[in-house]
């Protein structure tokens, strides 16, 4: 069954869903709270769990950040603020598989998140043998400004609340506070 819902957000058209389960088919997983894509634990935070292979063009890929985008929309997260997730998961996403895993289709990506009325964090790991996020030149400095690559962290580090990089480069964990002032319009106005 698929639903078109995620084409308000900007994205690649409606959603694929999964076998019924909450599990994805083709080589991984990707679930929303045990056996039920919607749930929520007692604490109303919704986690989103998946580890699948390394390839943008795999049913996961897209999944995840759908069931990512709805759980923070049910959480509500307004339009800004799943604008802001959506850029930093896709970023993150793409930068564990081309750079992290270096495009390997035999190593995996996992991500986990758990999204609250309150915060969303989201950590993504990738297989690959690192990096150190000062190395990784300033896309912005005149001699990359007209380099066709070099943006994703850029864009996960400005559209997150609070970005960290661990295990030697290969995890990123990103939080995005509902409350983050410099997302106008993340907490409706009464």
């Amino acid at each position: 069954m698929a639903t078109n819902k995620g084409q308000g957000r900007g994205g690649g058209g409606g959603r694929s869903a999964g076998n019924g389960n909450g599990k994805a088919r083709a080589g991984g997983k990707a679930t929303a709270a045990p056996g039920n894509a919607a749930a929520a634990d007692h604490q109303g935070t919704t986690p989103v769990r998946a580890r699948f292979l390394s390839d943008v063009h795999c049913l996961e890929f897209r999944q995840v950040q759908e069931q990512i985008l709805d759980a923070a929309e049910r959480n509500g997260y307004q339009e800004k603020c799943l604008f802001a997730i959506k850029i930093a998961v896709e970023e993150a996403l793409v930068n564990a598989i081309k750079h992290g895993n270096r495009g390997d289709k035999s190593k995996h990506v996992t991500i986990e998140a758990s999204i609250s009325p309150l915060e969303a964090e989201i950590t993504i790991e990738d297989e690959g043998p690192g990096f150190h996020r000062a190395a990784v030149p300033n896309p912005l400095a005149e001699e990359n400004i007209e380099k066709p690559s070099g943006r994703g962290i850029l864009l996960i580090e400005s559209y997150m609340t609070k970005v960290s990089w661990d295990h030697g480069g290969r995890r990123v964990r990103m939080v995005k506070l509902r409350s983050d002032h410099r997302s106008p319009g993340c907490v409706p106005q009464e």
